[in-house]
């Protein structure tokens, strides 16, 4: 519309230079000493607000509009500045953006890749006499069919746009020499990553699967080092552009590599949630199933041979029990003794389950027992096929059994209502009483408390022993199958504290850790009468959540539940800033290949890493399970050292087994 549009930076300039004009006009016309020291003050004006339009006692230089400008210093500071927004860290080609969700039939080292999102994003492929052919077919598809092709580069660096009318002729053409970019297919490696990223495991490599529809699939295994659920989530997938790239995140940086964390040296990947309740019912009464029953379990695993039936049941069918086809999953050389989530004891004799149950102490995330032995005994391969198909078992035992929850779970009977509306009745009067005492100034004060401190603190424990007392009369009469019972014991979901204030009563409310005494003037809301001390007045809610809660009930427990968002809030922001001055501050310190910790200058800050030089992975976690070094040295070294290829030599050379590095290429093989 004809109007000019000009950068906030040539703004200031013309003010200088226009100001600067002025100047020397006066200063020639011979202008009076008090216009020259103006003019003069406001070219220096000029002048500081084009370097920096924030500083404190100089109103800042505006545009026409209204708005300040956005001079020399702010394009350099801050996080959308120069340095942070545009160097340090930057928007980048080849990499997608969509939303998850969850898929428990992929690999935890799979992730599936819209096909829409496999057409657009490109893998450079560099042509060479083995290859050839393969590239051929994908540039004869052309960029619209997957898997197909979008450019082909010369050896010249000419890059030529493939489309529907020349891709048959560029499939002809092409040399050994040029590089192609062709779609992303089955196979390749990518890397996968949720923000924020608060530590290593939040950008890992995962193989491409591409499927239909418009999401990321992700197995649910994955989720606790993402910290990721399918509520909405987004995440981020970047395609890699050399071999050297691609060979680095294949061997350092696939989802297997990571199953141990550096942060407390046990599995952060395993189990959760359905997976662990699934093999809670599989093993926790080790019940009985037929053959077609057994088979189906363990229908998603590479398992396709039962082995010999447990006993023969009354009519006459062959029967295996859970505990034996859990056991199915375990390596041989396996050897475990340990205490349950559920207080039993798990053992584990040459890769069979002889007692116990498996729950989240077995083969749950942050640190499940198995997994994590697994891992350091056995290898990153043989954990990551456990975990696959202990994930696919579970699935099929909760479908076989059939597990949902429903409000009757929470009902408790009307004798045990009662007994809890007696406790609550009998904690108002020890209240009552309470009250009364230091109204009448006969209250014992605590050691370094007030009266009305030591009584809120009295009437707080009396109030918090209650709401115990009215759980346990509901856990009572809760039997062992209920749904919520299983997940808090098995260690799935939950606690029996969120139980109690389903089915019993929720109990009293807090802010900064104490009752609620802030609202109207000498009273918490109109209701109550003033400098009211009862339970009632000050955020104890009597009903649980299954009866509902009052209107009064309600506020309070708002009042309580505001200020966890606000707290969770600030500590984001806070330990995220926190995290930030760290990282500056330890980023230029590195292992040097003596062992020493060095920083840029050369100094040395340790000798050894850690004072002991152990990775934190793999350590053992617990001194009841040390590691084996020498009896794992010897399985290696038996079958290396015995083969008939070796010859002598001392180890072998695998030349048929699975690379282990591309589980899509070991699939086609026919390998793990």
């Amino acid at each position: 519309n004809g109007q000019r549009s000009e950068d906030d930076l040539t703004h200031k300039l013309v003010d200088i230079i226009r100001i600067n004009q002025r100047f020397m006009e006066n200063r020639e016309a011979g202008a009076p000493q008090l216009i020259i020291e103006d003019l003069w003050e406001l070219l220096q004006y000029h002048v500081t607000t084009f370097m920096d339009n924030e500083i404190s006692g100089t109103p800042p230089a505006r545009h026409r509009s209204g708005r300040p400008l956005k001079t020399l210093s702010q394009r350099l500071k801050g996080k959308e500045g120069r340095f942070r927004g545009s160097l340090s860290g930057k928007r980048v080609n080849f990499s997608a953006r969509t939303v998850i969700s969850p898929d428990p039939t992929l690999s935890l080292n799979e992730v599936g890749v819209p096909e829409r999102v496999a057409v657009e994003m490109t893998q450079t492929m560099i042509i060479n006499e083995s290859n050839i052919e393969h590239v051929r077919l994908y540039v004869a598809n052309g960029p619209a069919i997957h898997p197909g092709a979008n450019y082909v580069t010369r050896e010249d660096g000419r890059r030529l746009k493939i489309t529907e009318k020349n891709c048959k002729e560029l499939a002809e053409r092409i040399e050994i020499g040029w590089t192609v970019n062709r779609h992303l297919i089955d196979g390749d490696i990518v890397l996968f990553n949720r923000q924020p990223s608060l530590h290593r495991m939040s950008i890992m490599a995962h193989e491409v699967v591409v499927m239909p529809y418009k999401t990321f699939r992700l197995n649910t295994v994955v989720c606790p080092p993402y910290n990721a659920d399918f509520d909405g989530d987004e995440m981020n997938l970047h395609a890699l552009q050399n071999e050297e790239a691609r060979a680095e995140a294949r061997v350092l940086m696939r989802v297997q590599e990571q199953i141990l964390s550096p942060r407390f040296g046990e599995n952060i990947i395993g189990a959760i949630q359905d997976h662990i309740t699934g093999t809670y019912l599989l093993t926790h009464e080790n019940p009985s199933f037929n053959e077609t029953q057994a088979l189906d379990l363990l229908r998603t695993t590479s398992i396709d041979e039962l082995p010999p039936a447990d006993f023969v049941g009354d009519d006459g069918i062959e029967k295996w029990y859970g505990r034996t086809i859990f056991s199915e999953l375990l390596p041989v050389q396996l050897d475990l003794e340990f205490s349950s989530s559920v207080g039993d004891t798990v053992v584990i004799q040459s890769g069979q389950l002889v007692g116990g149950t498996i729950d989240e102490k077995a083969i749950g995330a942050f640190g499940g027992v198995i997994v994590d032995t697994i891992f350091k005994e056995f290898g990153s391969n043989r954990a990551r096929i456990f975990i696959n198909e202990v994930s696919g078992l579970a699935m099929r035992a909760i479908m076989h059994f059939g597990f949902s929850i429903g409000i009757d779970d929470e009902s408790i009977p009307k004798t045990a209502q009662g007994q809890i509306n007696e406790a609550i009745l009998d904690a108002h009067q020890k209240v009552a009483d309470l009250i009364q005492s230091y109204d009448d100034g006969d209250l014992e004060t605590l050691p370094g408390r007030n009266e009305l401190e030591t009584l809120e603190l009295l009437i707080m424990g009396v109030l918090g022993e209650t709401r115990n007392v009215a759980g346990t009369i509901a856990e009572e009469n809760f039997p062992d199958i209920n749904p919520a019972v299983i997940m808090a014991q098995s260690g799935a979901r939950g606690s029996l504290l969120n139980l109690t204030q389903m089915a019993a009563a929720v109990g009293q409310q807090a802010v900064r850790g104490e009752r609620i005494n802030r609202g109207y003037e000498d009273r918490t809301l109109s209701h109550f009468s003033r400098n009211d001390l009862t339970a009632p007045a000050r955020g104890f809610v009597e009903n649980s959540y299954t009866t509902g809660l009052t209107p009064t009930e309600f506020f309070f427990h708002a009042m309580g539940g505001r200020e966890g968002l606000v707290d969770t809030a600030v500590r984001t922001s806070k330990s995220g800033y926190l995290q930030r001055r760290l990282i500056n501050a330890l980023s230029e310190l590195e292992v040097q290949y003596d062992g020493t910790i060095r920083d840029s200058n050369n100094r040395i800050v340790q000798f050894e890493f850690g004072e002991d030089g152990l990775s934190p992975t793999l350590v053992s976690h617990n001194s009841d399970f040390s590691i084996n070094v020498s009896e794992i040295a010897q399985r290696v070294l038996d079958p290396e050292t015995t083969s008939p290829q070796s010859e002598g030599v001392g180890f072998s050379v695998r030349s048929d087994g699975p690379t282990r590095l591309s589980e899509h290429e070991d699939s086609q093989k026919g390998g793990n």
